[in-house]
């Protein structure tokens, strides 16, 4: 354990604080954990309060607070902090290059070779760039969605993405997908170790039709992890990619993913600009409208959710949560009287 400039940085254990010395309302905090405990009924869930570093509340029912936890899509704001640290290293030129000039075999799968019928590479996916696909605009392998026009929330796009930057590491073939080092190990490299995270990864996989180019598109980087390593995510995030005192991910790049991006905002309407560069954001008001502004998250499906506000020095943790939908907005009333809970 460090601290610097007011924040406590966890070593292998995280500090815990008593909620008043953390600026927090006991009775309120409380009152949240009440409302939690209520909601759950018998739902399994885990909570984890984080304030200045250290932890104020942990609040576990009906399962063990050191299991890992499938990420599932919550995995794709660390494959946006990794593609932030290949565009500094110089291995991508830039997140506005073109992808298929990293990775061409993205352009290799024809009808029939897809993860479904119609859904193949198209002529225009030629153009999709690294910034659009962290943003889930790229419109890959979708009909009739043109790189940059569309939100479409995707796996296979994210797929491309992982592979398109571990191939530049040189850590993903194709042909032989399990071979390799893979995204998984990249992440290990340039953020888990780093920020003495413990999660581990595996690929992850639909069942394929015949035929499918499973190795150019399939194999998901899925991350396990406890909610004490999710909560590292959120501190490193939170403070902009610094990690005692090391810059781990750009600042200027933490400061690009968690604010909506320009695709969303062009292309959508309003109540859409949810989402920016691998993040769930909220500097439009529109993931949680009583909540800071510079809030923002991953989720992903499994409820779960790594929710971070700079303003409050606050990070909630739920694996698993209990709302009741996989929609990130949802569940905000937990996070609501947390806040509220900050002196």
């Amino acid at each position: 354990m460090s601290i610097e400039g007011g924040t406590t940085w966890p070593g292998r254990d995280w500090p815990c604080a008593e909620p008043e010395a953390l600026g927090f309302d006991r009775r309120r905090l409380m009152e949240a954990g009440s409302w939690q405990a209520s909601e759950a009924e018998n739902t399994p869930y885990r909570a984890l309060i984080v304030r200045h570093g250290q932890i104020a509340a942990e609040w576990n029912f009906r399962i063990d607070p050191l299991e890992r936890a499938q990420q599932a899509s919550a995995s794709k704001s660390t494959f946006s902090c990794v593609l932030g640290v290949a565009v500094q290293e110089g291995v991508i030129g830039s997140v506005d290059d073109r992808v298929a000039d990293y990775y061409p075999e993205m352009m290799d799968v024809a009808p029939g070779e897809g993860p479904k019928p119609d859904r193949h590479a198209f002529p225009e996916n030629e153009g999709i760039t690294f910034r659009q696909l962290i943003g889930n605009t790229s419109g890959y392998m979708k009909p009739g969605e043109a790189p940059g026009r569309v939100f479409n929330y995707q796996t296979f796009g994210m797929n491309i993405l992982t592979h398109a930057v571990a191939s530049a590491y040189s850590l993903y073939k194709t042909g032989d997908p399990e071979r390799g080092a893979g995204f998984g190990t990249l992440t290990e490299w340039k953020v888990r170790d780093p920020i003495g995270g413990t999660w581990s990864w595996e690929y992850r996989n639909f069942k394929p039709p015949h035929g499918a180019k499973l190795g150019v598109f399939g194999y998901f980087t899925g991350y396990e992890m406890t909610p004490y390593d999710m909560a590292r995510c959120g501190l490193l995030w939170m403070r902009y990619g610094v990690w005692d005192g090391a810059q781990v991910v750009p600042e200027e790049w933490m400061r690009q993913a968690t604010r909506v991006n320009a695709d969303v905002l062009a292309n959508e309407p309003e109540e859409s600009h949810r989402y920016g560069l691998g993040f769930w954001c909220n500097d439009r008001g529109q993931m949680w409208p009583d909540l800071p502004r510079d809030a923002f998250a991953a989720s992903g499906n499994g409820r779960q959710h790594i929710w971070a506000c700079p303003s409050l020095d606050l990070i909630v943790v739920r694996s698993p949560g209990t709302y009741e939908q996989e929609d990130p907005s949802q569940g905000g009333r937990l996070l609501e009287l947390v806040a509220d809970a900050v002196r």
